[in-house]
C-alpha cells in the first residue's frame, strides 16, 4: 500500500511541477495551484485518500500476457508468431479490443501498425507515443516486445485511473515485424514510419522463401489495399517524444539487483547475406584434393566473423551466424551450394563498418582459396546507432527516481523499433531486468514486480513529457 500511495501521490503533484510558472508577484497562487490540482484529478478538491487504491494491475497484466502467448505456431512455452499469419492477425485483434477498451481511438497504417490514441487538452501539439512489437521469432518466450504493447496499454490505465489529463496526446503504437523472420526485414513497421523510400518501393516485389510475396500476405490480413506503402511515412511533428519499455535482454540489471535501465544508445546493427557456389558430388567418391565444398567455405567464413569481431578488442562489437544452409543437405553429398546470413552490431559505427569490410575480404579470399564462387555478397541493412536524447533521458530518470526504483544508465546491443522511431522524435528507452538475460528462447522470463516497475516508470515518464512544453 505504500508503494501505491507513493506513485499516485508523485502523479498527484505531477501537474503542478510540470506545467507551474514562475511568478512569485502572483496574487492568485493559490487559487490558480487548486485549479491545477482539480484540472489534474477530475475532482474539485481531491483527497489523497482517492489515490491510495491507484496501482498497476499486474495480476490482469501477466493474463493478458498469457493470454497472447497462446496464439503461437508452436506449443508452449514458446512463443512463435510470424508476420501475417493466422496468429499474428488474431494476436493483432486481442491487442485492438484492448486499446478499445481502454478508452483509446484505434487506426492501423497499410502495413498493419496499430495506433492507440488518447487525446489531450492541446491536440494540435505533437502528441508523446511509446509502444513496442509483438511478432515473435520460432521458438522464442513471450515477453520480448509485448512488455512494451501490454505495458504501455496498461500505463495509460493507470494513467486514467489516477485521473491525470494530458495537455499533449498520448499514444501507443503496435510495430508491425520489428523481427526480420518473414521477409528478412527487421523494424519493417518503424523503418517505414522513419520514411524509408527505399523499403516502401521494394515491399512491391519482395517474396519470401516460399515465394510468397509480401503485397499477397499484407493483403490476406487486410492490409495493403493501394499498395503505397509512402503513406505510411511519419509527419516531422508527429510526436514530441517516443518512448520504449522493453525487458534487457541481458543479464545486467538482474545480476546488478537493479530495476530500471535508462537507455542511452541502441547498437548500430547490419545484416549480411552471403552465397557460395561450388561442386557437389559423392560424399565417398570425390578425393578430398578435388573437392570444391560450398559447405566448408560457409564454415571458414562463419569462424572468420567470430576472428574479425575480436580483433577490434571492444566488448561492444558482436557478431553472429544465424543461418547455414547448406544444398542439397544430404549426409553422404558434398554441398555445392551454401547460404550464410551474418548480424554484426556495435555501438561505434565506423568500427562495425570495418568488421563488415574485413568480412568482406574473408569471403573474397576463401572463394578464390578453395575454389568456390562467391555468388552474393549482399548487406541488406546497415543502419546508424540511435543516440537516446537527453531530455527524455531526464524524464525517464526522474520518474524511476520519484518512485524510489533503483536505476542505472546501460546502451542496448540490440536494436529495437526506438532505433527508427529516433529519426522522427526524440527517443529513449526503459529496461527492466529478465531472469538470466535470457530472450529469444523459450526461457525468457521477466517477474510482474519488474514489470510493474517499468510500467510504473514508463507512465510517470509519458506523464512528465505530456506537460513538456
Amino acid at each position: 500500500m505504500a508503494a501505491r500511495f507513493h506513485l499516485t501521490l508523485v502523479l498527484f503533484t505531477l501537474f503542478i511541477t510540470c506545467n507551474s510558472t514562475q511568478n512569485n508577484n502572483n496574487n492568485n497562487v493559490e487559487d490558480e495551484t487548486i485549479k491545477r490540482m482539480q484540472d489534474f484529478s477530475g475532482y474539485p478538491n481531491p483527497s489523497l485518500q482517492h489515490f491510495q487504491s491507484i496501482s498497476v494491475d499486474s495480476f490482469n497484466l501477466q493474463k493478458q500476457i498469457d493470454q497472447l502467448s497462446t496464439f503461437s505456431d508452436s506449443p508452449p512455452p514458446s512463443v512463435t508468431r510470424i508476420l501475417y499469419t493466422h496468429n499474428d492477425v488474431v494476436a493483432r485483434r486481442f491487442i485492438k479490443n484492448l486499446m478499445g477498451g481502454a478508452g483509446l481511438s484505434v487506426r492501423e497504417d497499410a502495413v498493419g501498425n496499430i495506433f492507440a490514441h488518447w487525446e489531450g487538452s492541446e491536440p494540435d501539439a505533437p502528441a508523446v507515443s511509446t509502444g513496442s512489437h509483438i511478432d515473435a521469432i520460432p521458438y522464442s518466450g513471450k515477453y520480448d516486445g509485448v512488455v512494451g504493447v501490454l505495458g504501455a496499454i496498461e500505463a495509460i490505465n493507470l494513467l486514467k485511473r489516477s485521473g491525470f489529463k494530458p495537455k499533449r496526446s498520448l499514444e501507443v503504437i503496435m510495430f508491425t515485424s520489428e523481427e526480420p523472420t518473414h521477409y528478412g526485414i527487421n523494424c519493417l513497421g518503424s523503418r517505414l514510419l522513419a520514411g524509408s523510400v527505399s523499403l516502401a518501393k521494394s515491399l512491391t516485389q519482395t517474396v519470401d522463401n516460399t515465394n510468397i510475396s509480401f503485397l499477397d500476405a499484407a493483403k490476406s490480413a487486410g492490409y495493403a489495399d493501394n499498395e503505397d506503402f509512402s503513406n505510411v511515412f511519419l509527419d516531422e511533428k508527429s510526436y514530441s517524444a517516443f518512448v520504449e519499455l522493453h525487458i534487457e535482454q541481458g543479464p545486467i540489471l538482474e545480476n546488478e539487483g537493479i530495476s530500471i535501465g535508462i537507455v542511452t544508445a541502441i547498437a548500430a546493427p547490419a545484416s549480411i547475406k552471403v552465397d557460395f557456389g561450388g561442386n557437389g558430388g559423392h560424399a565417398g567418391a570425390v578425393l578430398m584434393p578435388q573437392r570444391n565444398d560450398a559447405g566448408l567455405a560457409a564454415a571458414e567464413l562463419a569462424l572468420a566473423v567470430e576472428k574479425h569481431v575480436l580483433e577490434t578488442g571492444s566488448i561492444d562489437t558482436v557478431g553472429t551466424v544465424g543461418i547455414l544452409e547448406v544444398h542439397p543437405g544430404a549426409i553422404n553429398s558434398i554441398p555445392s551450394k551454401s547460404h550464410i546470413e551474418i548480424d554484426t552490431r556495435d555501438i561505434d559505427e565506423k568500427r562495425r563498418n570495418t568488421v563488415i569490410e574485413k568480412i568482406h575480404e574473408s569471403a573474397v579470399s576463401i572463394s578464390k582459396r578453395r575454389g568456390v564462387e562467391l555468388l552474393e555478397f549482399k548487406i541488406v541493412n546497415q543502419d546508424p546507432p540511435a543516440l537516446s536524447d537527453e531530455f527524455v533521458i531526464k524524464a525517464m530518470e526522474s520518474a524511476a527516481r520519484d518512485l524510489g526504483l533503483t536505476h542505472k544508465k546501460m546502451i542496448s546491443r540490440a536494436y529495437h523499433d526506438s532505433l527508427f522511431m529516433a529519426r522522427k522524435a526524440p527517443m529513449g528507452m526503459i529496461f527492466i531486468p529478465c531472469y538470466k538475460g535470457y530472450s529469444h528462447k523459450p526461457e525468457e522470463y521477466a517477474s510482474p514486480e519488474d514489470i510493474a516497475n517499468g510500467v510504473k516508470v514508463l507512465a510517470l515518464t509519458l506523464a512528465k513529457l505530456s506537460f513538456n512544453s
